[in-house]
């Protein structure tokens, strides 16, 4: 896998989508992780000043199915979230948080990747699981 040239890829997607307005941003990939980075300010607080869980949802979403994208081909194969869980364990005003998705299952049909999105000093911020569908693109 040639690292940069995955991530160059990867970023590409996200004009003119979610992923852009967030200004969500691949930082790495290697053979079992994606990382994908996120700034915290108000443009991703809810009223009380804090990160939005749903602002938390969009990163692990996309870093979860980004990941699966990654292990099929593409040509022939689309993924497509079918479920997504997250617990909010503490919350975050300002800076950065990371979506780490690591797999907890690649079928032929389904994927199951547990994603930790952290802050910059490794605080574990929410903990996340996604279950991707992998279908015959038509």
């Amino acid at each position: 896998m040639d690292k940069e040239k995955t991530l160059l890829t990867l970023n590409s997607f996200n004009k003119n989508t979610l992923m852009e307005t967030l200004k969500i941003e691949f930082v790495d990939v290697g053979v079992d992780f994606v990382t994908a980075k996120m700034p915290v300010n108000s443009t991703v607080h809810q009223p009380y000043g804090i990160l939005h869980g749903g602002a938390t949802a969009a990163l692990a979403e996309t870093v979860g199915s980004c990941a699966s994208a990654l292990f099929v081909d593409t040509e022939t194969k689309i993924i497509k979230g079918i479920e997504l869980s997250v617990n909010h364990l503490k919350s975050k005003k300002e800076g950065t948080v990371f979506g780490i998705a690591k797999p907890i299952h690649k079928g032929r049909t389904t994927h199951l990747w547990e994603i930790k999105v952290v802050d910059e000093n490794e605080q574990l911020i929410s903990i996340c699981k996604i279950t991707n569908i992998v279908l015959d693109k038509k």
